[in-house]
């Protein structure tokens, strides 16, 4: 679902999930990486924070903008997240660096990035102000600061699919931060960008259409890499998470392609700043 992740107890992977999460997620978030990279405007020769990084999205692509030239480094609070995008990580490019390391407590000099870009992690953050208060301290004076969130859990009927079933067969209560994860909005964003010490905070709606593989097998398969569906298949086994991938998969069969793809919108909010 998210992009970086395991910033919070809410959003753990351990074990073999940030491997799947890598595998899984990797097709629905790659266009919103993009749009995320465009809007700071990377220069060759940049140094880039990809916060709460999760398997490195945003990383490996922030590294093929700046260049040899640059630097790119990646922050998240899981080591096992960061084995993953340490496996990952492509060597045509300046070595990228990550280190663990909460949102809210980087260890970073102040001034050391020219960009500090966060996909899909700020809705997670225990503490968002704090956060945002780091960002800034390591942002440059005129450097730049992007996120994406998502805000609309209905605007997505993927993820509003996907909802259905982490309630049906995980419960409410375990529903209910799944829901949370939809509620940090663009007005909640600037405004501790704000506080954070950002100027010319702005914001727009992202909705992008995105293909995914063919879900009999894929939905069941993402739902393996977050931590709603693991505790699907911890509590009834993975034959229930096989069910649920499958009920994710019914509610598209009219949108299916003779391949088995499927192409959905999603929603995002991208918001950018400068320091």
């Amino acid at each position: 679902m998210t992009d970086a992740a395991a910033d919070t107890p809410g959003f753990r992977l351990t074990g073999s999930a940030p491997e799947r999460y890598e595998q899984y997620v990797a097709p629905l978030m790659a266009p919103f990486v993009t749009a995320l990279v465009d809007g700071v405007g990377l220069n060759p020769g940049d140094t880039v924070l990809d916060l709460a990084c999760g398997t490195g999205f945003v990383a490996r692509l922030a590294a093929a903008r700046v260049g040899p030239t640059g630097r790119v480094h990646g922050a998240d609070a899981s080591p096992d997240m960061l084995g993953v995008a340490t496996a990952h990580r492509p060597h045509l490019y300046p070595d990228i660096e990550f280190t663990p390391a909460s949102a809210d407590r980087l260890p970073y000099d102040d001034a050391s990035f020219d960009a500090v870009l966060c996909q899909q992690g700020a809705q997670f953050f225990p503490d968002l102000l704090a956060a945002l208060t780091q960002a800034a301290r390591v942002t440059r004076p005129g450097g730049r600061f992007a996120a994406t969130t998502w805000t609309d859990l209905s605007a997505s009927p993927y993820f509003l699919a996907q909802h259905e079933v982490i309630t049906r067969y995980a419960g409410a209560e375990a529903a209910a931060p799944y829901t949370e994860a939809f509620r940090c909005t663009g007005d909640v964003l600037t405004e501790a960008l704000h506080k954070a010490g950002f100027q010319d905070a702005t914001t727009r709606t992202l909705t992008l259409d995105v293909t995914l593989p063919p879900l009999a097998t894929h939905a069941a398969g993402h739902l393996s890499a977050i931590p709603w569906g693991v505790r699907i298949a911890q509590e009834h086994g993975p034959e229930a998470l096989a069910e649920a991938g499958r009920a994710i998969a019914d509610r598209f069969t009219h949108r299916t392609a003779p391949d088995g793809t499927v192409t959905l919108p999603f929603t995002a909010t991208l918001v950018t700043a400068t320091r």
